[in-house]
């Protein structure tokens, strides 16, 4: 999934490419991705670009005071071109769910595509990225939240840090993969309970999230969107490793398996060596 640092770079992609540009077309492949009625799609056509921007996890094209706003949740993403095909994509053949076309229809543009089966891509067309409710239900920026903030925010909670880094009510743009990379850094357990780290965890906690965040965005500003998802993976330590060595310990990196997610961990540098009980597993030897 396309966390605060990707969806970030893909703004910035938008900035430097489409701004200043005007939209000539859009087409939309897959009327289920659509979440709003009015205004319509078409009402963009003819409108100039004038910004984007990043709410959270959601990526927001602004033509005026009109807002393509998309969540591409976990298997979606943005595919720019120079130069696409002037004819619309045909409505439930391959992966793209809507297009946009710049300056004329065989121009530059871009695509919003889904891979697999299971789909959450989302899309709104508002005139206030404020209307979008999992816009308006979001917490403040990790990239805002200092050392203060966070203790607020997470003061007198009984839930597992875990769940807090990924709850975007709470804390709106990490997901899955960096919050595995954040509680590596900051030495913490993804079961501690959140309400009761120590001032110096939280020092630990507050610092990892401002060097993992915006360590990945300046990875990931300037890259060609195509390239996002390979730089994402390159700089993770723990995400999406199991099985492998640790590079701070050289311990096994390990996984928690729950419903349709994971996450992972290393035992000696989080849990005092301690596994953690991966749930999923135990209902298997039950």
């Amino acid at each position: 999934m396309p966390e605060l640092p990707e969806v970030e770079a893909l703004a910035h992609h938008l900035r430097e490419h489409a701004v200043g540009k005007t939209v000539f077309r859009v087409d939309v492949a897959s009327m289920t991705v659509l979440k709003t009625v009015t205004p319509a799609w078409t009402e963009h056509h003819g409108r100039e670009v004038t910004g984007a921007a990043r709410y959270g996890k959601h990526l927001a094209l602004e033509c005026g005071d009109l807002h393509l706003v998309t969540h591409l949740a976990r298997a979606g993403w943005l595919r720019w071109s120079d130069s696409l095909a002037p004819a619309p994509p045909k409505p439930g053949k391959g992966p793209i769910a809507l297009r946009v076309h710049l300056e004329s229809a065989a121009g530059s543009g871009f695509d919003l595509t889904e891979a697999g089966t299971k789909k959450g891509l989302a899309v709104w067309i508002v005139r206030d990225p404020a209307e979008v409710p999992s816009i308006a239900r979001l917490g403040p920026d990790a990239l805002s939240v200092d050392r203060a903030r966070l203790a607020e925010l997470l003061a007198g909670r009984t839930d597992r840090l875990k769940t807090a880094l990924t709850d975007q009510s709470l804390i709106a743009g990490i997901g899955n993969a960096y919050s595995d990379e954040i509680m590596h850094m900051a030495k913490l357990s993804p079961f501690a309970t959140t309400g009761k780290l120590s001032g110096e965890a939280l020092d630990r906690l507050a610092e990892a999230m401002r060097e993992i965040l915006t360590g990945a965005v300046h990875r990931s500003v300037g890259q060609e969107a195509a390239r996002l998802k390979g730089e994402k993976r390159s700089g993770l330590r723990v995400h999406a490793r199991t099985g492998l060595p640790c590079p701070v310990c050289g311990d096994t990196v390990r996984e928690v398996s729950f419903a349709d997610k994971s996450f992972q961990y290393c035992a000696t540098c989080q849990t005092g060596g301690k596994p953690l009980a991966d749930r999923r597993l135990s209902r298997l030897l039950k």
